[in-house]
């Protein structure tokens, strides 16, 4: 007999607030069932003429919620549990009983043991991104459930990881252009993509929040609403509270306090959307078939606005949401041809060929190869050499990707940090599709986050003053990457106050961090506020004042061989420039003897080499030792007492000088030999040399030896009056 439309839309709504209440539900205990036993009766109600098997379901579930606690008062994480297995089935089975179809496999029900209390020292959720004060505390919402794949899931979180990126930065478009007809429809698909996948794996209130921002950007698709400043908020508001439980959901598929829920302002965003829609009059349109039924909760909302699905080409469907997008694992591969690959085998695969060119330089450097006149072996050995350079240089694009993901993070940042302290300002991006290592990528966003936030907070000035200084009353800040020679530049420039440096030294006199008598020059005192403990804030605030962040921006920076210089001019800006290697794994380094060890200097850094002339090396009282370079006085470092190296050359005229330069400085390496060019894997040294900051990592040579790779960058830096005697 076929079943009755109305008992299969009733039954339908039913399970759909059920999905909804469990989400909600708290594992510990503290939720009344009340709620849920009334929704699993009306369902019972609505499958009264349905096959025997559902109806046999639906009192067992009944069982479950009566029995939960002795005054069945309390409901417990065993009855969620056992619920959560059976709410999917029973969707499957309302629709094979619809139409008239075998029913599924009866579900797994587990026993869930209730998840433990939160200790003292870790707690249960992770911290909430700041939410408007409308969004209210939230609500629990269990993010990963029994029947859920975790492989399924894993997809789902790296999909809606890229749609996140997608709706923020189109928000942020919209904030400038809120009428971009193609903006809004890019958001609004991100949005209904979510949706879809969410829905297709029971992720009931992120379903249901995505839904109402849908309508909400369905209203401006249609033009009967306007993007402002509220409806932006409340749109990138749904964005972080969905990358907090796609965060989540990756922390507990990774074995972190599996089963815990976190809070999300779902019924706040969702009145919040309400109230925007509601204000604004629309043409009427037929309502939606099965529209979204009201959050079943314990704090219940107001009623829903009734707001239309959207036109084709997505058809009405039974179901109570707009037909889902295809999940992630059905998703077609792109007509490109990419595909995800495990960063751990990306890595095990660039090892491999790092070990591949120590191999090959052993082989061709061998004494027995060089000694030959075997002209066949030789050109063997060069077809050799090419093709191990041809593949070195495409496993090490594998690694490259573009530094835009990075640049549109700061984005967000500028308008946050701008509402935070009320200014207006406007961020420029140039040179976004830059490629980096993606190992460099992950380590600059803390360093840009602190620079970008320290121009909009102390570089930009509120409007007031900068219109009484001529200015525009909006503050640009502007953020360019760009490839300059091995390295990629990136430069962080505001048209704000500019750095004073008399302000500079009187604080960094004053925190002790130079004495009153020290001599500095000006590019010296700009310095100063990478130095730990300085800020010229007056006060501390959440953004700044408490003397960390410049110094933690340059240890990190340094950390990956890169350099910062700072150009300011007062009343015009400041301007950051960020130079990093493209790539940590391999460098091309100029092999130079020191006694009887050989160390590896980085090409990038070499600016030229000369055997000196006699008496074109002087002391200098107070500066040690100066070589003329080109009319400029350069300070001379003797390597091999500076290393402890014995057996060096002690007149300068008998070895080679190698200029090295870090930004704008300057210096002379003095080293007995040149051995030449060679491309190199570096090793980390870990903690072998804790005490000895000249050195950033080692290399295997072409004859088996290690030889350390100097850090040109800490030598550069070494004070000027260090001499051969003092250095050793």
């Amino acid at each position: 007999m076929p079943a009755d439309p109305t008992a299969v839309a009733a039954a339908r709504d039913a399970l759909q607030q059920i999905a909804l209440e469990l989400a909600f539900a708290d594992p510990r205990g503290t939720s009344d069932p009340a709620v849920l036993r009334e929704l699993v009766r009306r369902l019972d109600a609505a499958v009264d003429a349905a096959d025997p098997a559902i109806r046999e379901s639906v009192q067992q579930a009944l069982g479950w919620l009566s029995g939960t606690a002795s005054d069945a008062a309390r409901l417990s994480a065993d009855a969620i549990a056992r619920c959560n297995a059976w709410q999917p089935w029973m969707v499957e089975a309302v629709t094979a009983w619809e139409r008239g179809q075998p029913l599924p496999p009866a579900p797994s029900v587990p026993h869930a043991a209730p998840p433990a209390e939160p200790s003292a020292s870790a707690s249960t959720e992770t911290p909430a991104p700041r939410q408007p004060a409308v969004f209210g505390g939230g609500e629990p919402v269990q993010v990963l459930a029994a029947g859920h794949d975790p492989e399924i899931m894993r997809m789902f979180c790296e999909e809606a990881a890229d749609l996140l990126r997608d709706i923020e930065q189109g928000v942020l478009v919209l904030e400038t252009r809120p009428e971009d007809p193609e903006t809004i429809a890019t958001v609004f698909r991100a949005f209904h993509t979510f949706k879809g996948n969410a829905g297709l794996l029971k992720l009931a209130a992120p379903q249901l929040v995505a839904h109402e921002l849908e309508s909400l950007l369905d209203a401006a698709r249609r033009g009967t609403l306007r993007l402002d400043r509220d409806a932006i908020d409340v749109i990138l508001g749904g964005a972080d509270a969905f990358s907090r439980f796609v965060a989540e959901a990756g922390a507990q598929l990774d074995g972190r306090e599996t089963g815990r829920t976190i809070l999300l302002p779902v019924n706040g965003i969702m009145e919040a959307v309400r109230a925007l829609l509601a204000r604004t009059p629309r043409p009427a349109a037929p309502p939606p078939p099965q529209a979204q039924p009201p959050v079943a909760t314990e704090t219940a909302p107001a009623p829903r606005v009734a707001v239309p699905e959207p036109p084709a080409p997505h058809p009405p469907a039974a179901e109570p949401t707009a037909p889902p997008a295809p999940p992630p694992a059905a998703r077609p591969m792109p007509a490109s041809g990419s595909v995800r690959v495990d960063t751990t085998k990306l890595d095990g695969l660039i090892d491999l060929v790092g070990e591949l060119v120590i191999a090959q330089s052993m082989v061709v450097q061998h004494g027995g190869v060089t000694a030959g006149d075997d002209e066949l072996l030789a050109r063997a050995f060069a077809q050799l050499r090419g093709i191990t350079k041809d593949l070195q240089r495409t496993t090490m694009s594998l690694r490259m990707v573009p530094i835009r993901g990075v640049f549109q993070k700061m984005s967000r940042l500028v308008r946050d940090v701008a509402s935070r302290v009320g200014k207006d300002i406007r961020l420029v991006l140039m040179g976004e599709d830059t490629e980096l290592d993606r190992t460099l990528i992950e380590e600059i966003g803390d360093p840009l986050v602190h620079m970008i936030r320290n121009s909009a907070d102390h570089g930009i000035e509120p409007a007031a003053e900068r219109v009484a200084a001529g200015k525009p009353p909006a503050g640009t800040i502007t953020l360019q990457a760009c490839h300059q020679g091995g390295f990629v530049v990136i430069r962080i420039a505001d048209d704000g106050r500019g750095l004073d440096p008399a302000k500079i030294r009187a604080t960094a006199e004053a925190r002790g961090i130079i004495a009153r008598s020290t001599p500095l020059e000006p590019r010296e005192v700009l310095e100063l506020i990478f130095a730990p403990g300085f800020s010229t804030a007056a006060a501390v605030t959440d953004l700044s004042g408490r003397g960390v962040g410049m110094d933690v921006v340059r240890r990190n920076i340094e950390k990956l061989r890169g350099k910062i210089e700072i150009e300011s001019t007062p009343g015009r800006g400041t301007t950051f420039t960020v130079s990093i290697p493209l790539t940590l794994a391999i460098i091309e380094g100029l092999l130079v003897a020191v006694g009887d060890q050989r160390y590896v200097i980085p090409t990038l850094s070499v600016v030229e080499t000369f055997r000196p002339e006699p008496g074109r090396v002087a002391v200098i009282h107070g500066r040690g030792e100066l070589v003329e370079v080109r009319g400029r006085q350069v300070p001379l470092l003797r390597l091999g007492p500076y290393l402890g190296v014995p057996g060096t050359v002690a007149d300068p005229a008998q070895g080679i000088v190698v200029v090295v330069e870090s930004g704008s400085d300057s210096r002379c390496l003095l080293v007995d030999g040149l051995i030449g060019r060679q491309e190199v894997v570096i090793k980390s040294l870990g903690d072998m040399f804790p005490e000895r900051a000249g050195f950033a990592g080692a290399a295997i040579l072409g004859d088996g030896r290690v030889g350390l790779i100097l850090d040109t960058t800490a030598l550069v830096r070494l004070r000027q009056t260090t001499t051969p005697e003092a250095a050793a």
